[in-house]
């Protein structure tokens, strides 16, 4: 980090190489559903997304800001 890059320059920065690097990793991934190379179940395959999902879900959720509260729960609001 040079001394005049701001905080928002440096998250800019890396946040765009860290996810650049998740979307390469997301499409090697994608290379395994060759069925010519590689052979797995489609029950494989729904883990290996739920784990993607949850851990989307959870580094979503550490950009929520702490002096915000989530929707609160309620019987009445669930249809």
């Amino acid at each position: 980090m040079g001394a005049d890059e701001s905080r928002h320059e440096r998250f800019q920065r890396v946040a765009e190489a860290r996810t650049n690097k998740i979307i390469d990793m997301l499409r090697l991934l994608g290379n395994c559903s060759n069925r010519t190379n590689y052979e797995y179940s489609e029950d494989e395959v729904q883990q290996i997304f739920e784990a993607l999902e949850q851990e989307m879900e959870e580094a979503r959720s550490r950009f929520v800001f702490s002096g915000e509260n989530g929707p609160r729960f309620s019987l009445r609001s669930r249809r």
